[in-house]
């Protein structure tokens, strides 16, 4: 085991203990709940998008293992505070790592801490776990109305 390993597990589990941005928005302009049957996670993600686009504030409450709610805890921290555009590209980045088959190294420059996921592409099943806060998100921002607080609610189930 390397020393970039250690680091990265460290960072996983860090997030897994101690989740960031974790809670309940009362009036969100978005609520999804992403669920992975096939594994047991789930996750409910509140968005306040800001008419102008800005992502306000991000919450969530997590369930299941240690990637999954790692994952979420890192997405949030990495949206807070982004337009949706940015946002959109940070889960374009993301997705890309995980999913491509070749080196991604010119995106973990963009991702930062969100690298430390990277070794989870080493068990395929465990991928969709570091997904599910990804595109539970992109839902979200799909279905986000900064206009009417509160009513979009939806459920996500990863396939």
């Amino acid at each position: 085991m390397s020393l970039s390993d250690d680091l990265y597990r460290e960072t996983i589990l860090d997030h897994y203990h101690q989740p960031r941005n974790h809670g309940v928005i009362e009036a969100p302009t978005a609520q999804v709940e992403g669920v992975n049957p096939l594994c047991g996670d789930e996750l409910t993600l509140y968005l306040n998008v800001s008419k102008d686009g800005k992502i306000d504030d991000v919450k969530l409450t997590a369930h299941g293992c240690s990637i999954n709610m790692a994952s979420g805890s890192m997405m949030s921290e990495a949206v807070l505070g982004q337009s949706v555009e940015r946002a959109r590209e940070i889960i374009g980045s993301f997705k890309e790592m995980m999913l491509s088959k070749t080196d991604t190294a010119e995106l973990v420059d963009d991702l930062e801490d969100l690298e430390a996921l990277r070794g989870v592409k080493k068990y395929p099943v465990r991928i969709k776990c570091a997904l599910l806060p990804w595109n539970t998100l992109l839902e979200g921002l799909n279905s986000a109305n900064p206009n009417a607080p509160g009513t979009a609610t939806k459920t996500f189930t990863e396939t």
